[in-house]
């Protein structure tokens, strides 16, 4: 029997899909995915600027301990994106300074946290993409076991390691592997879409052509009422 606090071996979306899911918004994968997936908002970049991409190594840490956190620190495969459910606690930071250029010397794609973190100024002006919950000066403990590799929750939603993550300005969207192929696959024809419409606006056509048909629906419009 292995060890039951750590699940080594998971299938991780593809470098390949990775490299296309880079390319786009975190935005237009959350629709495709039908406008959903996406972390809660608590959970932003340190920097609008950050951007993070890859597939997730997940960690599960009781409030305020990041034991597991440098446990992942060894285990995962450069191009991974350290997800930690830290339980939305900012009583204390997980991670900082430190913590971060070992994981930019591993190879590691970001950190996505739902915790707090500090050495944020530093951090902000970096390029090790951080993205958390918050921030708080406060030291961790360091004593206490969790979990890897197994499903979590952050913010909302569930991550299997493995999923794709991507984040951005806006957030945090998280894809799930067995449809990340398909989703990616579908963004260019969301943003051709929406490049579309904009010229439709510059061209002067403001109203959006499903608009009336779902007032109507909803009952707002009667039959023949134009906007």
């Amino acid at each position: 029997m292995g060890n039951p606090y750590i699940r080594r071996d998971f299938e991780r979306v593809s470098p390949q899909l990775v490299a296309k899911a880079k390319a786009f918004p975190a935005a237009i994968l959350a629709d495709v995915g039908g406008r959903r997936g996406t972390l809660g908002g608590r959970i932003q970049g340190l920097s609008k600027a950050m951007k993070v991409a890859g597939p997730a190594f997940t960690v599960e840490v009781r409030p305020g301990d990041n034991l597991m956190i440098h446990a992942a620190l060894m285990l995962a495969k450069p191009g991974d994106v350290i997800v930690v459910d830290g339980k939305g606690d900012l009583s204390c930071a997980l991670t900082g300074g430190l913590m971060a250029a070992h994981a930019k010397a591993a190879g590691i794609a970001g950190f996505v946290i739902d915790g707090a973190v500090r050495d944020t100024d530093e951090c902000a002006q970096g390029d090790f993409p951080i993205f958390a919950a918050g921030c708080n000066p406060n030291g961790p403990t360091k004593g206490v076991a969790g979990w890897i590799g197994i499903p979590v929750s952050l913010a909302g939603t569930t991550v299997n390691p493995g999923d794709l993550i991507v984040g951005d300005a806006d957030g945090v969207v998280v894809v799930p592997r067995e449809m990340a192929a398909e989703i990616v696959g579908g963004a260019q024809a969301k943003i051709d879409s929406e490049a579309a419409r904009i010229e439709e606006i510059r061209q002067g056509t403001l109203l959006p052509g499903w608009l009336p048909g779902v007032l109507r629906t909803a009952g707002v419009l009667g039959g023949k009422e134009e906007l």
